[in-house]
């Protein structure tokens, strides 16, 4: 009888350890949960979601340089008075900057576009908004709409990168911009769809576009050879890429055969180099975003005379763009430029009255 009762109180004494073990390791987790430590682990977040997590607590800095009076834009932007800004001001929309307990990120398939257009600054708008911690965009060009088209929906998605739900996915290829059937491809994917074209002045733009190909091709023909029909000083080539890709309104009329007006936002090219901060501030408000991304972000790299990133998107420290951006253009002839300022002339009319906004292009 008494074995049996010593028997007894051991059993007792080992189950109390037990349950003094367990109620100890149930409050501190439950200590650390507030911290997402045993949240992210008891949940199983996969490398993809803990490299989120953490990117969300990286801090950026509070040092900064104004770009400064001296660089303002060469052209003034009038946007329409706020209250008919083809954006959004809505609160509901603003999007969590931390997943939610649990939670695991998927490739989605994006609900914002940079669509163009080439040599505007779309390069520059995808790495400013891709500081934002509630964005996530591809870092290349996918040309899904114009060029993989047949590979369907799903293929596309599984070139997203992942995110949490809340967040905005994005892609930008600056050839859809002026592609016939991308319009229409778009529409089919997404009618909810919100879209932004940067632009510029067009005749700058042309000259950027032909400096760059001219980089590649040793033997190009001079500017005015291919911009003039039969290299005379009269007849604008419109067949030629760097003139047709600027007559922006043609294009536009497309994509408004398929999307109002209050799907895109347009963003000045100058002003993305004079005054990123106030052109991300629109950026944001249309995306639905919180305002994140902002002057202290910024700094003027005086070589190029183009803004950097003090801290950009999955790096540790200041970023700037590519060699390949900021060439320095060939001289062309005044006379030259003032034509084509003249052709331009009636479409950037048109452009101005049909978006609301006059770009002051010269």
């Amino acid at each position: 009888m008494q074995l049996l009762l010593n028997k007894l109180w051991t059993c007792f004494q080992n189950r109390r350890a037990i349950l003094i073990v367990a109620l100890a390791t149930f409050f501190a987790c439950y200590g650390f949960y507030s911290s997402n430590f045993c949240a992210n682990y008891s949940n199983g977040l996969d490398d993809v979601s803990k490299s989120t997590a953490d990117y969300y607590a990286g801090e950026t800095t509070e040092q900064y340089f104004s770009l400064g009076p001296e660089n303002a834009a060469r052209v003034r932007v009038s946007y329409p008075e706020p209250d008919t800004l083809s954006v959004s001001n809505s609160t509901e929309n603003i999007h969590q900057t931390e997943p939610k307990s649990g939670q695991k990120a998927k490739r989605r398939l994006p609900q914002a576009l940079i669509i163009g257009v080439k040599k505007c600054g779309t390069r520059a708008l995808l790495e400013f908004i891709r500081v934002h911690p509630d964005i996530r965009a591809a870092g290349s060009e996918i040309h899904f709409f114009d060029r993989f088209h047949d590979r369907g929906f799903e293929w596309y998605r599984l070139q997203m990168p992942p995110t949490f739900e809340g967040q905005v996915t994005m892609e930008k290829t600056p050839s859809y911009f002026v592609t016939r059937d991308v319009p229409k491809r778009v529409f089919q994917m997404n009618p909810a769809i919100k879209m932004l074209i940067v632009v510029r002045d067009p005749v700058e733009r042309a000259i950027s576009d032909y400096t760059q190909a001219s980089s590649k091709k040793l033997d190009m023909k001079n500017f005015e050879d291919l911009a003039f029909i039969n290299g005379s000083s009269k007849l604008v080539d419109t067949t030629w890429g760097p003139v047709r890709i600027g007559v922006y309104i043609r294009h536009l009329e497309r994509w408004l055969r398929h999307f109002p007006l209050s799907q895109f936002l347009f963003v000045s090219g100058e002003q993305l180099i004079t005054n990123p901060a106030a052109e991300m501030v629109r950026v944001q408000r249309f995306l639905g975003v919180k305002q994140f991304v902002s002057q202290q972000h910024f700094y003027l790299n005086t070589t190029k005379g183009f803004p950097c990133l003090l801290k950009a998107a999955a790096s540790p420290g200041p970023r700037c763009l590519g060699k390949t951006k900021g060439r320095n253009h060939p001289l062309i002839k005044m006379s030259v430029i003032q034509l084509l300022r003249e052709f331009f002339r009636p479409f950037n009319a048109r452009l101005y009255q049909v978006t609301g906004i006059n770009f002051g292009w010269p």
